[in-house]
């Protein structure tokens, strides 16, 4: 082989290779973040349904006195309703207030203890009761900004719960349950 030949070899090294790899990784990082920036697509709007309708048929099939609001306070819109039938019947409402705060209520045949357990936070703190319409409600915190307030009547437990909602308007919208 000819000097010239083996001057015009390409000359390979480990840090060649690690040098050309941390080009490669920060063009693909370089592009991702362009894309991030460039393509930002705004959050889809929360899906928005007619919780009305389900009441009356979830009522007649309920074993319990289903409780739902007449009609939700200006700005807000429900986003999920379901009522399970049957041995483990379970009414669940789901909203959203004007500002976007999520508030749940759930209705179903267990203890207070479980379903504040999976509804708020196992290790939510018990606070002092609150009257709401001349109804006596616990109310339970935990440090991510929930509020929740639940009562049991009979075998049926009823909790609200707020995220980052003002108690004002959590104890407004549980007041207007029928």
């Amino acid at each position: 082989m000819s000097q010239s030949q083996s001057t015009a070899r390409y000359q390979r090294s480990a840090s060649g290779m690690v040098g050309a790899m941390v080009v490669l990784v920060g063009i693909v990082l370089a592009w991702v973040a362009v894309k991030a920036i460039a393509f930002d697509q705004p959050p889809a709007p929360a899906r928005v349904v007619d919780y009305a309708l389900s009441v009356p048929a979830a009522r007649a099939a309920a074993d319990f006195d289903l409780v739902a609001p007449p009609r939700l306070p200006e700005g807000w819109r429900a986003s999920t309703v379901r009522f399970t039938p049957g041995s483990e019947a379970h009414w669940h409402l789901g909203v959203l207030t004007e500002q976007s705060r999520y508030v749940g209520l759930e209705q179903a045949d267990d203890p207070v203890r479980s379903m504040v357990a999976e509804y708020v936070d196992e290790e939510a703190i018990r606070g002092e009761p609150v009257d709401v319409a001349g109804v006596s409600w616990a109310t339970y915190t935990d440090s991510g900004g929930d509020l929740a307030l639940v009562r049991r009547a009979g075998r049926t437990t009823t909790l609200v719960v707020g995220h980052e909602v003002p108690r004002s308007e959590l104890l407004a919208y549980t007041a207007s349950l029928r």
